[in-house]
């Protein structure tokens, strides 16, 4: 007869083992699973895009986020690299319609977690999409050529003004012209509402103070003729109403208020606005 000296093991130690293996595909999976940083996934974060920040914004709007050769570059850039950093994911910004930033149809359809491109916070926006605390206060200013004759928007009667489509300069250009009697003129982006003041498309352009005040320092030939205390104040978006949309405007806040108490944020602005914010 012979004797079998290693033992079958039992069921039991069977079933102990299926589980232990179980636990340790479990957790190398959750260590692993295409949802972004180890930050973002203790946090309870998805990231529509493994392993990184989807920012959507419309490029381009310097200097807040432009390219500067294949790289994008900016204020607003530089502050949610400090959500992406703490996700410890990088952040990667795509150029879409501004419309589908600022009504959440972007975030809907999963192209981006979040999106930036100075937007002013507005009731319609808040209702449409989750919105962080404010980052910046901001107005609208009046672009004109060098010397000319326009001082307010009385003086543009009948002329014609440059705006960019979905924006807060739009409707407030739009309602000053009922009264005032110029003509808006709508542009899809920056870059073409300002060339167009040079080249004398248009007489004037509105648009926010930050990205005018820059163009009009690179290009001395225009000026800003007058500002316009609209008392607007810029904030990033997410999806509304989604764990991880409203998850990331929560952490975004947080670190906000932190980079504004170690200097951190004093130190981005004045590295594109050459000055620090105002108290």
């Amino acid at each position: 007869m012979i004797t079998h000296t290693t033992a079958r093991p039992s069921r039991a130690k069977l079933a102990a083992v299926a589980v232990a293996v179980l636990a340790l595909t479990v957790s190398a999976c959750g260590k692993d699973n295409g949802s972004g940083g180890d930050a973002a996934k203790l946090d309870g974060i998805t990231l529509v895009h493994p392993g990184k920040l989807t920012t959507c914004t419309h490029l381009s709007y310097k200097p807040f986020e432009y390219k500067e050769g294949a790289k994008v570059v900016g204020f607003d850039v530089d502050l949610l690299d400090l959500l992406a950093k703490d996700l410890g994911v990088e952040q990667e910004v795509i150029s879409i319609e501004w419309a589908q930033v600022t009504s959440g149809a972007a975030y809907q359809a999963k192209k981006c977690d979040m999106g930036m491109g100075a937007m002013t916070i507005t009731p319609s926006r808040q209702a449409a999409i989750a919105i962080s605390e404010p980052y910046m206060d901001a107005s609208q200013v009046l672009l004109v050529k060098k010397g000319a004759p326009y001082k307010s928007l009385a003086d543009l009667k009948g002329k014609k003004v440059g705006v960019q489509a979905d924006t807060t300069g739009k409707d407030y250009a739009t309602a000053a012209a009922k009264k005032d009697g110029f003509e808006v003129v709508v542009f899809n982006d920056l870059a073409l509402q300002t060339n167009s003041v040079k080249s004398g498309r248009v007489d004037a352009a509105i648009n926010d103070n930050g990205a005018l005040y820059n163009f009009v320092t690179a290009n001395p030939d225009t000026e800003v003729a007058t500002e316009f205390d609209t008392g607007e104040k810029y904030g990033f978006a997410a999806k509304k109403g989604d764990p991880s949309g409203e998850k990331l405007i929560s952490k975004f806040n947080e670190l906000l208020t932190k980079a504004k108490s170690d200097g951190t944020y004093n130190t981005i602005y004045k590295k594109w606005f050459g000055i620090e914010p105002k108290k």
